[in-house]
C-alpha cells in the first residue's frame, strides 16, 4: 500500500468515527456515497474500527452506530509528538503544491484546537524558530496533488493536458494513477498507466496545465509499487 493510500484511509477512518459520534445512526450507502468508495470498503473500515476497540454496533435496517455512552477521548499528544507535527507542517509548507499545503494546514488546525494552552504556546514558539531551507520563495508550481491523491485511492481515471520539458505542444492524456512521489528537485511526480502510450509513464505535476477527474473507474493494477520500482531500477542499471 502506497504512503498516500495509508494517509487517505486513515483520514477516512477518522472521519467515519467522528460521523458516528455525531449521529445516532448512519448507513453504509451514505458513507459510501460521501467518501466515494464502495460499500465493501466501508464495511472493511467499520470492521477495522471494531478491531481497534471502537464499539461499533449494527442497527438492523439502518446502518451502524456507536455503543451508547461511548465517546472519543480528547487528543492527547506528548510534547515530542506535537513537535514532530510542527516539523511536518514546516516541511509541507515548502512543498510546491498549493492544494497539499491547504489541506495539511486545515488538519493541523484541528489538532492544535484540542491542545492545552501551554502546548499551544510551545508549538507556536517552535514554529517561529524552525527554518526549512528549501523553496525559500514559497513558490507554488501546482495545485492538483489533492485531486490526484483522491483519484489514486478511488481508482478514478483522469484526463490531463500535459507538456513535456522543451516541447511546444501539449498532449491530452487519459491515465490511470498508480503512485505519487517527490523527486530530488522538489517536484511532485505522478506515476500512471498512460492509455495513449499503453505503458507506465511519469508526469511532473507542475507540467499539467489542466486536470479532470473522470467518473469512469479502472481496475487496480496487479503490479505493486515495489515491483514497479524494481523494474525501473533494473532498467536504469542496464542503461548505465
Amino acid at each position: 500500500m502506497a504512503y498516500s493510500d495509508k494517509l487517505s484511509r486513515l483520514s477516512r477512518l477518522t472521519s467515519i468515527l467522528l460521523k458516528l459520534q455525531a449521529k445516532s445512526c448512519i448507513s453504509v450507502v451514505r458513507l459510501s456515497e460521501e467518501f466515494q468508495v464502495s460499500p465493501r470498503t466501508i464495511y472493511r473500515d467499520i470492521l477495522s474500527l471494531g478491531q481497534s476497540g471502537v464499539p461499533v454496533v449494527s442497527v438492523e435496517g439502518k446502518g451502524y452506530a456507536l455503543m451508547e455512552g461511548y465517546t472519543i477521548p480528547p487528543v492527547m499528544l506528548t510534547e515530542s509528538e506535537a513537535n514532530a507535527l510542527i516539523i511536518a507542517e514546516k516541511m509541507i509548507s515548502k512543498t510546491k503544491d498549493e492544494s497539499l499545503i491547504v489541506e495539511f494546514s486545515k488538519a493541523i488546525d484541528k489538532i492544535k484546537s484540542v491542545l492545552r494552552s501551554t502546548e499551544k504556546q510551545k508549538s507556536n514558539f517552535l514554529l517561529e524558530r524552525t527554518i526549512i531551507g528549501k523553496n525559500w520563495d514559497n513558490t507554488y508550481t501546482s495545485s492538483y496533488l489533492s485531486d490526484l491523491q483522491k483519484a489514486l485511492t478511488n481508482f478514478s481515471l483522469i484526463k490531463i493536458a500535459y507538456k513535456k520539458e522543451q516541447e511546444l505542444t501539449t498532449t491530452i492524456r487519459t491515465v490511470e494513477p498508480f503512485a505519487i512521489y517527490h523527486n530530488t528537485s522538489e517536484n511532485w511526480v505522478l506515476i500512471a498507466w498512460c492509455r495513449l502510450r499503453n505503458d507506465f509513464r511519469t508526469f511532473r505535476v507542475d507540467r499539467i496545465s489542466r486536470l479532470e477527474v473522470l467518473q469512469d473507474k479502472f481496475s487496480p493494477h496487479r503490479i505493486s509499487l515495489d515491483d514497479y520500482i524494481e523494474t525501473q531500477r533494473k532498467k536504469y542499471s542496464k542503461d548505465h
